[in-house]
């Protein structure tokens, strides 16, 4: 079932110091979410934001707050950003498996959010049979996770195939599918086609020289593509 793509801008490629004045121009963009990236420098080398960071967000803004962890200890963690005001919350499944995944599902939405399972470029879309049923969405990652500004991986297009593909097997047909890494106006369609939904977004939004066009750009290329599969 056709879902209208949309785009979630990832606040790592934003402007630190002028922060709610960047968020506010995706929200007058047309953006659907806020990326929050928040790294711990123990699963990725970098390290970047925490619980504060997503608290004030959610006093800035009403655009959804997507929070992508990738951190080592997620079970700990969870019940902090969910009570700072995340409403969808991401997981690696490289950090939890079998029933610890489960738990953190189960946490997620017991908190009222809504959860999601990231995928790294190497991890097979296979490990999340037992979960994909239960997931809002899953999150394929189109570039190591750590930093942004990098190169879209070719080939990612078909693990969000084989996503989409796993979904309508297990009877979810409302699961999201996100596409985080290198996605920009030459790569945007691929991965729609494929059947992603929603795209984050770093430096082809805020390094571009009309933020809110390329916005507009992304999400139109995105949207005629899946019309198109």
């Amino acid at each position: 079932m056709f879902q209208p793509v949309k785009i979630a801008p990832s606040i790592l490629s934003a402007d630190f110091m002028n922060l709610e004045r960047d968020i506010r121009m995706i929200e007058q963009g047309g953006a659907g979410y806020v990326h929050v990236d928040v790294m711990d420098g123990h699963f990725v080398p970098n390290l970047t934001i925490g619980v504060p960071h997503v608290k004030q967000l959610k006093g800035i803004t009403e655009l959804p707050l997507d929070v992508h962890l990738m951190i080592a200890n997620p079970l700990e963690q969870l019940p902090w950003f969910i009570q700072a005001g995340a409403d969808m919350i991401t997981v690696h499944e490289e950090t939890l498996e079998g029933q610890w995944l489960e738990r953190a599902i189960q946490m997620i939405h017991d908190g009222g959010a809504q959860a999601c399972v990231a995928l790294k470029p190497n991890t097979p879309v296979e490990v999340l049979a037992q979960s994909i049923a239960e997931l809002d969405m899953v999150l394929v990652m189109s570039v190591e996770p750590g930093f942004s500004g990098q190169g879209y991986i070719e080939g990612s297009e078909l693990k969000v195939a084989q996503v989409a593909q796993m979904a309508k097997d297990a009877g979810n047909d409302g699961l999201l599918i996100e596409v985080d890494g290198g996605i920009g106006v030459k790569t945007v369609e691929r991965v729609c086609a494929a059947g992603a939904d929603v795209i984050v977004c770093g430096n082809a939004v805020y390094a571009a020289e009309d933020p809110q066009a390329a916005i507009r750009e992304i999400e139109a290329l995105g949207n005629a593509a899946r019309l198109k599969a």
